[in-house]
């Protein structure tokens, strides 16, 4: 892969690798297809098709050539399913209609309605929805409220997959999270769509952990909570062409909730729109947290619509007071930039970077931000605790107008 230095750290890709293996035909061979109504599939919106869809896929798995499951137009009732490899050859997952999520989630098991597992050349696509029928599991959830809540399902899970592309399908109103990205490497999503509704509970777009080389391309990402969030272990994940809203903005973190955590090394989110979101762009870590790292982080020509908080840095994240506040982060925040944001703010603090008292953030980077606040308070401030960051080209608001001790 060739980089691109662009400014300082940032390290955009000149190409944008395609991910997955293409089941289009390698060497000539062109993809045999297992249709899921050869299995006995029904697409009455009611008979569960899993042990339809296992059997496609388990087929499909076992082809020495590249394969297709293919579940055409029409609406599919599907319990929860694990499609698990390691395959033969490249497999493509092609979603034409509408697989349809039981409504109840006490009748899951587990915390994944379609799992994706140690599949080494993936490719979902075909134009379909992922409906998780989320709603009922939203008035549910009291997490606010009760740390030991019980854990819905997700959407989509890609646990140990590599060299994957996911592009042209939508996920809507997952239970949970929409897709968690767990152990991965070199995988694509682009011309995704992710789609729920603001109020819907903890349902981050796209969530990664623990994962090499991730990339999200020209996806449109509508939700009620981040539309992407990069948890502890991800490198070198890009973000392109992201339009965000409504939702909680794109996010690292949160992170040193948990003792153990790995470094997050290297993010770069660029030419994204953020939408009447709650945050904008956003690094947050938890207070009392253990030792941890975060660095190489660059956000860059992000436009902001009457965005809420649109540059965050926040090491006392402590949602529904469930931390001990006044403890510091010990996540050490290091070589960061945000520079081109533009647009207007919901807050009147549009530019906030909190950093830990303990482990002060490092070669902090704010260019050219221009963000505009019109509310009845005054004009767009900004607010800095625990940093020295570099300033450059033109800047509104102020920057670091109050330092915070």
């Amino acid at each position: 892969m060739a980089w691109s230095a662009v400014e300082n750290a940032s390290r955009w890709p000149r190409v944008w690798p395609r991910s997955g293996v293409t089941t289009e035909g390698v060497a000539g061979v062109a993809a045999k297809v297992f249709p899921i109504g050869n299995y006995g599939a029904k697409g009455d919106g009611t008979s569960d098709i899993s042990q339809a869809l296992l059997s496609a896929w388990k087929a499909a798995c076992a082809s020495a050539t590249p394969a297709k499951v293919l579940i055409p137009g029409g609406t599919f009732a599907l319990s929860e399913v694990v499609l698990e490899g390691p395959c033969k050859a490249p497999v493509e997952f092609q979603l034409q209609g509408t697989l349809r999520a039981p409504a109840d989630p006490s009748q899951f098991k587990t915390d994944g309605w379609i799992v994706f597992q140690h599949v080494d050349g993936l490719t979902v696509s075909g134009g379909g929805t992922f409906d998780g029928q989320g709603r009922t599991a939203w008035e549910q959830n009291n997490c606010n409220k009760d740390t030991n809540c019980r854990t819905l399902p997700i959407n989509l899970r890609f646990n140990f997959v590599s060299n994957a592309l996911i592009h042209d399908v939508t996920t809507l109103d997952s239970k949970q999270f929409h897709v968690n990205v767990l152990g991965c490497k070199n995988v694509t999503f682009q011309h995704f769509t992710v789609s729920a509704p603001g109020d819907s509970l903890n349902t981050d777009g796209i969530h990664i952990g623990r994962s090499v080389g991730v990339y999200i391309i020209d996806t449109t990402i509508k939700t009620g909570d981040d539309c992407v969030s990069i948890g502890d272990g991800s490198q070198q994940i890009f973000v392109q062409g992201v339009n965000c809203g409504p939702g909680h903005g794109i996010s690292v973190g949160s992170l040193g909730k948990y003792p153990n955590e790995e470094p997050v090394v290297g993010v770069f989110v660029k030419n994204c729109t953020i939408s009447g979101g709650t945050n904008g762009v956003r690094i947050k870590t938890w207070p009392a947290s253990p030792v941890g790292t975060a660095s190489d982080m660059h956000f860059e020509d992000i436009q902001m619509n009457n965005v809420a908080n649109p540059v965050l840095i926040d090491q006392g994240y402590c949602p529904w007071n469930q931390c001990q506040a006044k403890v510091p982060s010990l996540v050490k925040i290091s070589k960061v930039s945000f520079k081109r944001i533009r647009g207007t703010s919901a807050s009147q603090v549009a530019v906030k970077v909190a950093c830990s008292n303990r482990v002060p953030c490092e070669n902090v980077e704010i260019a050219d931000i221009d963000l505009v606040y019109s509310g009845p308070e005054g004009p767009a401030t900004s607010e800095c605790s625990n940093v020295q960051p570099l300033i450059s080209g033109t800047q509104n608001p102020k920057p670091c107008a109050k330092v915070v001790s």
